[in-house]
Order: structure tokens, then C-alpha cells, then sequence
């Protein structure tokens, strides 16, 4: 039917591929779940050469290997005909397989069993079929038996001696041997042909013998068969007679030559003639190509795989010096059908789209038959197939449905042979699955790349979307990316991005989510690296190694020797941050590195040890000893000019005893930053000859500075200028995206090349552009700009955009089409029937009709829900009514939503919106709803005073936020002491009571309160103080503090003078009084001092232990923090206080040991400083 319509049925079907659209495939993962509940048709994996040849000896074995799911079960044709093989008791099927194994142990002739076989496999969904398989057995029939005479022959004739192998299956190989198994010497004179036969150009006496014998060797069955041999007897004369050439073979004066494509071609030519003549190959019409061989001394032309360009007339010339012959051989290449689109298996969802192609190439032009199940597909008994078509070489498939998957066989066919595939076509559903680890922890370092990995698969293909702690709109765009595999990539990790992140993925048939826990870390540096310096032969050597890292990552820290690892052994001390080399000697000198490794970063520092001889052992070299920077490099020279490098020499400036570790060569150019000297690479200090890696059309000029320990050399003189040669831009430019400023506009921008990237004057940009889908032809434009505004789009269009960089020297490489966008418009349409169920104290179920997609007039956002507090069901509070938005993505038909973080108790209003990127749509209806009572915030405060040692007063007030109608108040208190804490008590008191009185057993007794506020739901947030330490003070948390008074300062000031006045007198009376003379004792000087020392000296007390201690907090979240330290500790019975900043207030006591104190009571009753302590 095809051939009928000629050129114009091949062009509708050409247009209608062109006009094919939305044709998608399933790429099923190998993951082991899902290729478990995978149900498929039948894949052949395994079959048997289409010529297959056995050998007689051996048992028979035809392959047929399958895979499906349900496992596929296997049946045979024979000669086109069901071969039953369970009645044949020589042939067995291999379980789960549908090889057969066929047995001559129990007899049998292999012969009876040759014939064309054919395996089908087949299960619930399809059947797939091998090639028909030609099984015959091989044969190595014997020499027929014969008489030869003796051949007589006159010098300088031609002979041939046939060989007539008999036919073998395959045909054997021959040569020629002598009655010792040796080959027969073979040259430009004697030579075996293709066919078997020796022949003799012009034969010689020495070619007299009597046992040239033709050996076959059979390749199947390992034998060699001898021919009878040939009585070769020449008469000889005295002068032999020179004759022209002759072809012995092919004999006239020309022929023919048919060869299959990508079989080997062999050609011969073989004349007499004396003298022996000389073969020369030509090719009319073009000379020899290289795939051309000569063997067999000129006389066999050979090429191994033929191809279509090898057809045509060959011809070659035998020429001795009496004369020449020539004999053309025409080729004809013909060729078997191969593959030029292998049709391969197809699995789609439900209302999918898809393709089977499948084409051949031959000569003749292979003929395409397709079938299915192993039936004709013209002659398919099912039923009439409204969503498959048959276009000659292509299958095309609309709107797959369940139940319509099948194998498809594809058979090409010309006079020389077929070809034969099987396609399945499997239509597949399956629910959103996720192929990764749950819960994955990824670590990346602050300011990295990193992905977030999360594989899935369903059919139809799930949407995945991206959600950070499980709130927000889908993550896509800023420095975030989203890929189709699932990967969510973050350009630059920061500390902020830290988090749960959840990857949703959701098809028509469900959703599955997965998390990705991720944690940015600091990066790992050294902060103090070690550093090049030089130590004298028997002191010590030091390198620092400092880090920084982040605390929750544990570091390694490594030291290595000339990078090698260091044995540190008992000389060698590493610590913390530093490794000390003690009594340094020449074994010592090397290049010191020091690593710092954690889990996912690390970072190395490196540093010179130079060991000098001891200045000591020889003076004469003290002077040389101080190093100092090296001297700057001289005579910089140019040489081996490339397009893009250059040799850069350089004589190394003086070391000044300390070596040139590192050579810096810096450039300067003057085309964009003339004057700017810019460092372009480094080198080892053993070095003064490197080359240069440039960049094209840039004026160099080049300069290098010296490295040691000490620092750097001033740079050398510039070098002589060198212009590297112009190219085409190599860099593509980066950050391609096309966005929409406007509803009608698309703006296309990039980043511009760098300066040294520009490769050639006149740098430019071409921008292309076209509808994405419709095969429109691109536009174009060409601009100096980094952007480009596409005019008059249609509203949120996706456009294809390439880019490429161009100068004068030629076109860049293009860039890889990425998808654009144009603008975005106000959605038109608001959801409808916005409702709420499932009210509680704190959240709320809300439902809606989503709106029509065509009226969000760009990409969908989200569903955005405004919300705010209409005021509060507890009588007289007054409620903040600031408007709170939460977004909701949801694409199915039926969305739903949870608002939380809502206050109980209260009046709330909302309506929704649908949001693109831009902008929002109209509102909903307006939906009012009521929450129900919650448990009440935290008491607004809660005050511990004690006004005496024997009574506890305690004060609070209801809290800000009620979250209901308030029953009363809750009190838990229990005795503490340092770690002990006695048994828990409690008292209730009704709402309208808000201090309490508690008489304490004791006076060094401690509570530990706990306050919370009552509804009916239950118990709020707890409010937790503790009992001050020191009972003569009163505490609280508003009570201000003594000690920061000005005028308490100022008297102690003022007794601390007095007291001091006092001392100083009593001293210079005691003095008068004494032994001494006052002569002895007037020089004596006065020490303005508190209290002298055994002696003679005077010491001040120190109150630095004497500072506050913060007292408990209450946590965010209700619960209770203690401090660490115990009030127990300092001092003695003293009470102490701390305002709700934590200062302390009370007396200023010192804390002193058991010991001492008991030890020194009469000594401090009559210290000074004591008094003044008292006194304070």
C-alpha cells in the first residue's frame, strides 16, 4: 500500500512526524523494588546464531534466554511448525529457560535434527521471538580416493596443481606441504591461490618432486586430511625460452566480483611468464585507498569489513621485460539489512504518548514488516487497536490505557537476509515511590555548593517539589535550583539554610515524601600557619599550626616531611597547634606540611626548616649567617612563541642565606588595565625556565619576585612585551536566563565574558530565541550589551534561548538552550467555596475550589491564605490584628490545608488568593471561625519577697495571653539544697487570688517554686523561682540594687578613710613608744597599707572572688534552666539576692576555706580589714 502512494505517502508521513508532539518515555530505574513489582513483557536476552553449525560429537544445544514479569514460558517451532518437545525424550528445556539441551546418549543422528528453529517466550503481557535459527551439523567428508600420474612439464612452462578440498560444513582451510610436514616454500614464482591450487609461474629443474601434497584442515572437528601427493618431473633444456605475461587466474581479460557489506574482499591475480612477472593493483578512477592490503607478493588484493565506497573496477597489470597484461575485475557491493534505528522498548503512563522506529539500510533496500506477539500486525486477532497507527517504518501510540501493552517485532528483509528485533510496549502505573535513604544527613561547609539528593519514581512521572521545615512555597529560583532528577541544589550554602528540607513527590495516584537533614558547618582553616625559617644546628625549631573549625566537626591534625608522612617518634613533640623539633640537625632540613582534615573539608599550610652551622664552630662565616629577603630575579627572557604560551626565563637574584622557595610570575597587559600588575602563576624555587599558559589577543609583559622564608624580593624589570595571536571566544557566557519584566516582555540577560576571556577585539554577543514546542525559527540579534528585551510576548510563554559569545576572529562555542520565561500577568479568577473544618485550640483545616490553571496567567505559586485576629473571646482583652499570610501548593482537585500557630480562644478572619510569581489574584469569600479554649500562657510575673528569716511572700499576676476562661492558679514548691531536693507540694488558689504567704520550718531552708496559670483545658506554661540564698535581705525581681548607689559608695569610701586615718596614727604612737631611738626610727617610711605580713610588708584582701552568680531562667518553651553553680558555696549563712539581670545584691563576703576559717577566728576579729567587711 505504501509503494502505491509513492513520494507523496512518504511525505504525509514525514509530516506527520514533524507534527508529532508531547511523545514521552518512562525510564523505569533499576532500583531492586521497583524492578520487583515491575510487571513487563518478555525480553529476549539470550538466543543462538542465526547460522548456527554444531559439532557431531558434542551434544546440542539451542539458546533461548528470556526475562518478564510474570516469568515468561517458553515454546519452539521447527520448520515453521510447534515443536512438541516434551515427546522427544533426547530433547530437554532448561528450567526457567527455553534452551534446549539435545542428548545422542542413548543414540540418535545429530543429522535428524537439523532445520530452522525459532524460540518463543511469552507471559500476560506480550510474546518476544528469536531469529530464526538455521541449525546444521557439521561435516568433514574424506579425500575421495584417486590415481595421480605423474605431471610432466619443460622448464620454464606454467603448472598448476589442483587441490579440489572436498566440501566441508564450514569449508576447510588448505596448504600445501611436503612428505616431511614442511611447507612448501612459496615466493613471487610459486604461490598457492584462493581456491587451493600451487601455482607455478614458470617452473624450474628444482621443482622436481614427488610429494606435493594439499592438506584441508576441518575447524569443527580438529583434523587435517592429506591429499595423495603429486610426482612433479621436469625436462629440463639448455636454454629456456623468455615469454609475455599470462593470467593463469582469473583468466581473459576481465571479470566480475560480488561481495556482501562488511564481509572480506579478496582479489587475485596470478600470471606466468619468463621472467617471473610482477603484479601492480590500480582502482579506476581514484588510487588505492588505506583500508587496501596487498598479500601473497602483490598477486592478492584485500580488504577486511567492504563498504558501499569499495564498489567499482579494480584492475591489475602483470609486466615483465617482455611485456605486459592487464585484467579488470568489477565489484559489486551488496549488502545484508542493518540497523540504522533499532527500535527500543517503550514504557508510558496512561494517556501517554509514544513512538516505535524502526529503520534499515541494505542493498537492496530493505523491506519493513511489523508484528506483534509474533503475528503480523495486519493479522492481529485482537481487538482494533484506536490508539496505534502504522506508518510504514513507525509505530505511533495516543493516549496509551491499561491493558494495551505488547511486544512488537520489527523484521527488515532484502534477497541477502533479515533482521529481527523485538520493542515492548508497557503501559505502566504506579504510585510516587522514593529510591533514596530516609532521612539522609548531609554536612556541607559554609559558602559551598552542595546537593540535596532525592530519586523518586512513579508513572505518570510524579511533580517533586522542595520544602524547607516543612513550610513555604516550592524551593526553586534565587540560589536555589531544582532539577528533574529530584536533585535540589544550593549555589552557596549558608548557616541560615540549615534545616529540614522535604522533597514531595505527587502523581495522579498519591504522594511520598522524603527528608534531607542538612547542617552547615564552618569551614576548617589554619589561622596561624607554620613559616619558613631558619634554625642554627642544635637548637630547636618550632612550627605553628593553629585551627579554626567548626566545633561539632572532630579535627585530624597531620604533619608530613618533604610529603612524606612524619614519624614523630621521641625527639619530635607535636601538640595542640604546633609541632617543636628540638636540637635540629641536617636531617632535619625539608619542607614541613601541616594538614588539618575533618569528615567533609580540610585545609594544608606548608613552611622551609634551613639548618645553618653553629656561628661558634666557625667564625670566619658569623657574617654570614643573618638572612635576609632574596635580591630580584634579572635578565628575563623570551623564547618559544606559541598561539597561547611562551618560554619565560629569569637568572635568580642572591638568597641571602635563606633559599627561594616559591617564584611568583605576575603579568601586566595594556589593553583593559594598562598598569595593573596581576599574579598569573607560581613555581617552585628550583625552577628559572617555565612556560606560560596565555590567553589569545593579549599584549603581555611580564615580571617575577623571589620567595624565602624572610619574604618577598622587590620584582624584577619587566620583560619585553609578547602578543598572543587572536581566536574565536572559548568561554561561553554564564548565568543564561530569560525572565519576564512585564506581562508582554522578556528580558534575556547573562554574565559578560571577563576581559582575558574575550580572545579578540570587538566582543559580542548573539542572542537566539523561539517559542519553546512550536519549531518556529529562531530570532536573532547581536549586542555589546549582558541583555536583551524580547517585546510583544504573549503572557508566561516558555521560550527556548542559546547564546554565544563572537568577536572579530570568528564565532564561540554555543551555549547549551536553556527555558525562559515571559512575563507575568494578575491572575483573574480568586478560589471559591473557602471553608474550615476541624477546629481546635490552635489549627485549622481550610478547603477550597482551586482555580482554572489558564487563569493564574503565569506559574503557579501557591495558594495564599490571609489571615488575621479579630479579637479575643476573653472579655476586656485587647488583640493585635495584624494580617499573617501562609501559602499552600496543592495542584489536585480537591486541596486542602492546615493553618496553625493560631491563638485559642479567639475570633479569626480569612479569604485566600492565587499567587504566581508576581502578583495575586482577587480575593476569595470571606470565612470567620472561632478556636477553641487553650491551656493560658505563663503568669505576666511572678515575685519571691522576703521581708523576714521565718516567712516567704510570693506575688503574681494572670497572664497576657489567658487562652480561655481562668479557673485558678497552680503552686509546686520543694525544699533544694545543692543537688537535693525534697518532696514536691502544691497548693491551688482560685483566679481572682494572686499572693501567698509560706512559713518557713527553718532559716537556712531553699524553695524552688513553680507557677502556672489554669483553664479548663489544663495547666499553661510554668513560671519557675527559686528562694533567695542569704535570709536577712528581702528579694525582688523589681527591687533595686544597694551596692550601685551612689551614696552607699560614698560611705564606704568615707569609713575606709576614717579607719585608715586611725591606723596610720596608732602606728606613729606605738613608735614613740618603743625601745628604739627615735633617730633609728624617724627614716623608716610609712607604707599607705591595710595590714602588714610576716614580713614586714603589707597586703590588701582581694573581693575578685566576691562576684554574682545568675540565678535560673526560664526557657522559651516553658521549661525550667538551673544555674550550675550553687549559692551553697559562697559564703557563710550570708543572704544574697540578684535582680532579674542577674546582678547581685547584699553583702560583699569573702569566700574562705573550711579550714581556714576555723583556723584564724582570732586573727580576722582583730583585722582591719575585717572591720571594714563587718562594717559594709
Amino acid at each position: 500500500m505504501l509503494a502505491q502512494g509513492g513520494p507523496w505517502a512518504l511525505s504525509v508521513i514525514s509530516l506527520v512526524l514533524l507534527l508529532w508532539q508531547e511523545v514521552s518515555a518512562i525510564n523505569v530505574p533499576l532500583d531492586s523494588k521497583i524492578q520487583q513489582d515491575l510487571k513487563q513483557p518478555p525480553t529476549i536476552m539470550k538466543q543462538s546464531l542465526k547460522d548456527y553449525i554444531v559439532d557431531p560429537r558434542d551434544n546440542i544445544i539451542i539458546e533461548c534466554e528470556a526475562k518478564g514479569n510474570p516469568v515468561p514460558t517458553f515454546s519452539w517451532r521447527r520448520n515453521g511448525k510447534f515443536f512438541n518437545v516434551g515427546k522427544d525424550p533426547r530433547v530437554t528445556m532448561r528450567k526457567r529457560s527455553g534452551t534446549l539441551e539435545i542428548s545422542f546418549r542413548s543414540g540418535g543422528r545429530p543429522e535428524d535434527y537439523e532445520g530452522e528453529y525459532q524460540c518463543f517466550a511469552s507471559n500476560d503481557f506480550g510474546t518476544a521471538l528469536t531469529s530464526k535459527i538455521l541449525l546444521r551439523v557439521s561435516k568433514s567428508p574424506l579425500w575421495p580416493k584417486e590415481v595421480l600420474e605423474p605431471v610432466v612439464v619443460s622448464e620454464g612452462s606454467p603448472l598448476v596443481l589442483a587441490c579440489n578440498p572436498p566440501p566441508g560444513l564450514p569449508p576447510p582451510l588448505t596448504f600445501w606441504m611436503d612428505s616431511g610436514m614442511m611447507p612448501i616454500t612459496q615466493d613471487k614464482r610459486v604461490s598457492m591461490g584462493l581456491n587451493g591450487d600451487l601455482y607455478f609461474s614458470n617452473v624450474l629443474a628444482k621443482d622436481s618432486h614427488t610429494d606435493y601434497s594439499c592438506n584441508a584442515r576441518f575447524l569443527f572437528t580438529h583434523t587435517i586430511q592429506q591429499k595423495n601427493p603429486f610426482t612433479l618431473k621436469v625436462q629440463t633444456s639448455r636454454k629456456v625460452a623468455e615469454t609475455t605475461p599470462n593470467f593463469l587466474s582469473p583468466t581473459g581479460t576481465d571479470s566480475s566480483r560480488m561481495v556482501m557489506r562488511g564481509e572480506k574482499l579478496k582479489l587475485e591475480c596470478i600470471a606466468s611468464g619468463v621472467p617471473t612477472p610482477s603484479i601492480k593493483w590500480f582502482k579506476k578512477g581514484g588510487d588505492l585507498n588505506q583500508k587496501v592490503k596487498l598479500d601473497n607478493f602483490n598477486k592478492t588484493l584485500r580488504i577486511d569489513s567492504v563498504s558501499e565506497e569499495d564498489a567499482g573496477e579494480y584492475m591489475c597489470m602483470a609486466n615483465n621485460k617482455i611485456g605486459s597484461i592487464r585484467h579488470s575485475i568489477y565489484v559489486q557491493v551488496k549488502a545484508a539489512p542493518y540497523w540504522l534505528v533499532q527500535p527500543s522498548n517503550l514504557v508510558l503512563a496512561p494517556d501517554e504518548n509514544g513512538l516505535l522506529v524502526c529503520r534499515a539500510n541494505g542493498k537492496p533496500k530493505p523491506h519493513i514488516q511489523w508484528l506483534v506477539n509474533g503475528e503480523p500486525i495486519e493479522s492481529d486477532s485482537s481487538l482494533p487497536n484506536p490508539s496505534r497507527s502504522v506508518a510504514g517504518d513507525t509505530i505511533m501510540f495516543r493516549s496509551v490505557q491499561i491493558g494495551s501493552s505488547a511486544v512488537y517485532q520489527c523484521n527488515a528483509s532484502n534477497d541477502h537476509g533479515y533482521l529481527l528485533t523485538n520493542a515492548f510496549v508497557s503501559i505502566l502505573d504506579m504510585a510516587p515511590r522514593m529510591l533514596g535513604p530516609k532521612n539522609q544527613l548531609i554536612k556541607v561547609i559554609e559558602n559551598n555548593r552542595t546537593f540535596l539528593d532525592c530519586p523518586y519514581f512513579g508513572s505518570p512521572l510524579p511533580e517533586l517539589r522542595w520544602f524547607k521545615n516543612g513550610q513555604g512555597s516550592g524551593l526553586d529560583g534565587g540560589h536555589y535550583r531544582a532539577y528533574n532528577n529530584g536533585t535540589l541544589e544550593i549555589k552557596r550554602a549558608r548557616a541560615e539554610d540549615q534545616g529540614t528540607y522535604t522533597c514531595v513527590a505527587s502523581n495522579i495516584l498519591g504522594t511520598e515524601e522524603n527528608q534531607v537533614r542538612l547542617e552547615v558547618k564552618e569551614p576548617t582553616r589554619i589561622v596561624r600557619a607554620p613559616e619558613h625559617q631558619s634554625a642554627i644546628r642544635g637548637t630547636m625549631a618550632r612550627f605553628d599550626c593553629r585551627v579554626k573549625s567548626d566545633l561539632t566537626l572532630p579535627i585530624t591534625v597531620t604533619w608530613l616531611k618533604d610529603d612524606k608522612p612524619l614519624s614523630l617518634g621521641s625527639r619530635l613533640k607535636k601538640d595542640e597547634d604546633s609541632l617543636s623539633i628540638p636540637n635540629v640537625h641536617e636531617g632535619d632540613e625539608g619542607t614541613y606540611t601541616c594538614t588539618v582534615r575533618t569528615e567533609i573539608d580540610q585545609d594544608t599550610a606548608s613552611a622551609r626548616l634551613t639548618v645553618l652551622e653553629d656561628a661558634s664552630l666557625s667564625p670566619s662565616q658569623s657574617s654570614v649567617l643573618p638572612t635576609d629577603r632574596p635580591d630580584s630575579p634579572m635578565d628575563l627572557e623570551l623564547s618559544d612563541p606559541e598561539a597561547r604560551s611562551v618560554r619565560l626565563t629569569w637568572i635568580p637574584g642572591d638568597d641571602h642565606n635563606s633559599p627561594v622557595t616559591l617564584f611568583v610570575v605576575q603579568f601586566e597587559e595594556d589593553g583593559w588595565q594598562s598598569g595593573k600588575w596581576q599574579n598569573l602563576s607560581s613555581y617552585p624555587g628550583d625552577l628559572n625556565s617555565v612556560i606560560l599558559e596565555l590567553s589569545p589577543f593579549v599584549n603581555y609583559q611580564f615580571r617575577v619576585i623571589a620567595v624565602n622564608s624572610v619574604g618577598q624580593s622587590l620584582p624584577s624589570l619587566p620583560s619585553q612585551r609578547y602578543r598572543t595571536s587572536g581566536a574565536p571566544p572559548d568561554a561561553i557566557p554564564s548565568g543564561l536566563k530569560g525572565w519576564g519584566t512585564r506581562k508582554n516582555n522578556m528580558e534575556i540577560s547573562w554574565e559578560p565574558l571577563l576581559d582575558t576571556e574575550r580572545n579578540g577585539p570587538y566582543l559580542r554577543y548573539s542572542v537566539w530565541w523561539r517559542r519553546k514546542d512550536t519549531r518556529e525559527e529562531w530570532s536573532n540579534v547581536t549586542t555589546v550589551e549582558t541583555k536583551h528585551i524580547v517585546h510583544d510576548t504573549e503572557t508566561y510563554v516558555p521560550y527556548e534561548i542559546k547564546l554565544q559569545a563572537v568577536n572579530d576572529f570568528g564565532l564561540g562555542r554555543e551555549s547549551n538552550i536553556i527555558i525562559g520565561y515571559s512575563g507575568e500577568d494578575k491572575p483573574t479568577a480568586p478560589p471559591t467555596d473557602l471553608r474550615v473544618s476541624k477546629i481546635d485550640s490552635t489549627k485549622v483545616n481550610v478547603h477550597w475550589t482551586p482555580v482554572d490553571p489558564s487563569t493564574v496567567l503565569g506559574e503557579f505559586k501557591e495558594y495564599r491564605v490571609y489571615y488575621w485576629r479579630e479579637g479575643s473571646m476573653v472579655k476586656g482583652l485587647r488583640v493585635n490584628k495584624e494580617k499573617r499570610t501562609k501559602g499552600f501548593y496543592s495542584t489536585v482537585a480537591q486541596p486542602t490545608g492546615i493553618l496553625t500557630d493560631l491563638q485559642p480562644y479567639s475570633h479569626y478572619r480569612i479569604y485566600m488568593v492565587v499567587a504566581n510569581n508576581r502578583y495575586e489574584g482577587p480575593p476569595s469569600n470571606h470565612v470567620e471561625f472561632r478556636t477553641k479554649e487553650g491551656v493560658p500562657e505563663a503568669p505576666k510575673f511572678f515575685k519571691i519577697i522576703q521581708r523576714s528569716t521565718d516567712v516567704i511572700h510570693l506575688e503574681w499576676d494572670k497572664p497576657l495571653e489567658p487562652n480561655g476562661i481562668l479557673i485558678g492558679y497552680k503552686l509546686k514548691y520543694q525544699t533544694v539544697n545543692g543537688s537535693r531536693v525534697g518532696p514536691m507540694q502544691m497548693e491551688s488558689f482560685l483566679p481572682n487570688v494572686t499572693t501567698y504567704t509560706l512559713r518557713l520550718p527553718e532559716r537556712a531552708v531553699r524553695y524552688k517554686f513553680y507557677m502556672a496559670a489554669l483553664t479548663q483545658v489544663g495547666a499553661g506554661e510554668v513560671y519557675a523561682e527559686e528562694s533567695p540564698h542569704f535570709t536577712n535581705e528581702a528579694y525582688s525581681k523589681d527591687q533595686v540594687d544597694i551596692a550601685t548607689q551612689g551614696w552607699f559608695i560614698g560611705l564606704m569610701c568615707a569609713i575606709a578613710l576614717i579607719i585608715l586615718i586611725l591606723l596610720i596614727v596608732c602606728f606613729i604612737k606605738r613608735s614613740r613608744g618603743g625601745k628604739y631611738p627615735v633617730r633609728e626610727k624617724k627614716d623608716l617610711p610609712l607604707d599607705a597599707v591595710d595590714q602588714k605580713g610576716e614580713d614586714g610588708s603589707f597586703d590588701y584582701h582581694s573581693d575578685e572572688d566576691n562576684k554574682p552568680l545568675q540565678g535560673s531562667q526560664n526557657s522559651l518553651d516553658g521549661g525550667v534552666k538551673e544555674s550550675d553553680d550553687s549559692l551553697v558555696d559562697y559564703g557563710e549563712g550570708g543572704d544574697g539576692q540578684f535582680n532579674e539581670d542577674g546582678s547581685f545584691i547584699g553583702q560583699y563576703t569573702v569566700k574562705k576555706d573550711k579550714d581556714e576559717t576555723e583556723g584564724n577566728e582570732s586573727s580576722e576579729a582583730t583585722s582591719p580589714v575585717n572591720a571594714i567587711y563587718s562594717l559594709a
